[in-house]
């Protein structure tokens, strides 16, 4: 699990494809010597993959033909910056929101608009993941942790402050560009309550969500 808190960004080093899946070569730009080891869990970009080497503070990990398939990471080239985040320890403080690692889907970036010190980002996504956006909502983007100012049908616009934009690549990226999307975990797990009420036959209460339902299912 990780916190969408980034912790800084690496430079891809290389990237190599073995068939269907990849193996991706990340020099980071923060100092993680004394807590990364062959078999951890990095966010990259939003994408949690496992550490399979390090070697001279270059850390390799291993992208299998579904992860290559479902985000961005096929489109890395050396080069390029990625933010990084390592997994959440139990004795961490959780700011940000949980986050699973597991991208749902690919937006694009619509527009991108500096009002005053921020930025207000516009991003496009599948009608599929508009059901989980709601305005004052969590979302991710590219592994950062973010709040839902406006969402439409097709997109959702956040605010990046300053600070965000100089911790992650946000603000590098340009109108067009592709983006890793992971919704709010929590609201995945209430759909799932509602559909299994509706499987057993519960139509009448499943169809109302209220304090009562969510304390019932430990969300309160």
């Amino acid at each position: 699990m990780f916190t969408g808190l980034i912790e800084g960004t690496g430079i891809i080093r290389g990237t190599t494809r073995t068939g269907s899946d990849m193996m991706l070569s990340i020099q980071p730009d923060f100092d993680m010597s004394d807590d990364c080891k062959t078999g951890d869990s990095i966010a990259v970009n939003g994408v949690c993959l496992t550490v399979t080497g390090i070697d001279n503070r270059i850390i390799k990990m291993y992208v299998s033909k579904e992860t290559v398939s479902a985000t961005t990471i096929s489109e890395l080239r050396q080069g390029d910056k990625v933010n990084l985040e390592r997994a959440l320890r139990l004795s961490d403080r959780l700011g940000g929101h949980i986050v699973s690692g597991h991208v749902d889907g690919v937006g694009d970036i619509l527009t991108k608009g500096q009002i005053d010190g921020s930025w207000c980002v516009r991003i496009g996504i599948d009608k599929s993941l508009s059901k989980y956006t709601i305005e004052k909502g969590s979302i991710t983007i590219d592994g950062i942790s973010l709040t839902i100012n406006r969402c439409e049908e097709r997109f959702f616009e956040v605010n990046i402050i300053p600070e965000t934009g100089r911790q992650t690549t946000i603000l590098h990226k340009k109108e067009g560009d592709r983006v890793n999307i992971e919704t709010d975990l929590m609201a995945k797990y209430i759909e799932k309550l509602i559909k299994n009420e509706r499987t057993s036959g519960n139509d009448k209460a499943s169809s109302r969500i209220d304090s009562e339902m969510l304390t019932k299912y430990g969300f309160r």
